[in-house]
């Protein structure tokens, strides 16, 4: 899938959220790469021979206090290759897409993988 066509995807699904969820969405960018890095790896705890979708990076909502300011945005990365590696169809992709972007802006809101998998996402 070209790349355009994939950013598409992660914009639409930004852009179904509620309004009130994407008032949340503070201090926080949306970044699609091709694969994730060693790094990404490391710091999303995959193990060999696992794929990772998605990576949230930042300090989640729910621990940020009054000395969180002036930092970088954080940063929720989307993969690409690995979600096209799991899909078989276009339809798959998008829902695949949905669900990982859902999943990642969870944990920028502070829930962690068992709240989120408790959710369905």
């Amino acid at each position: 899938m070209e790349r355009a066509v994939f950013q598409d995807l992660v914009d639409e699904a930004l852009d179904s959220l509620p309004a009130e969820i994407q008032g949340w969405l503070d201090n926080v960018v949306v970044v699609v790469a091709d694969r994730p890095s060693p790094e990404h790896l490391t710091q999303g705890g995959v193990r060999r021979g696992s794929l990772l979708l998605g990576l949230y990076v930042g300090v989640p909502k729910t621990h940020r206090g009054v000395t969180y300011g002036e930092l970088l945005p954080d940063k929720i990365w989307i993969f690409q290759e690995p979600i096209e590696w799991l899909c078989r169809t276009p339809a798959q992709i998008r829902e695949c897409v949905r669900k990982t972007v859902l999943h990642e802006i969870g944990h920028h809101l502070g829930l962690s993988d068992q709240e989120l998998r408790d959710a369905g996402v």
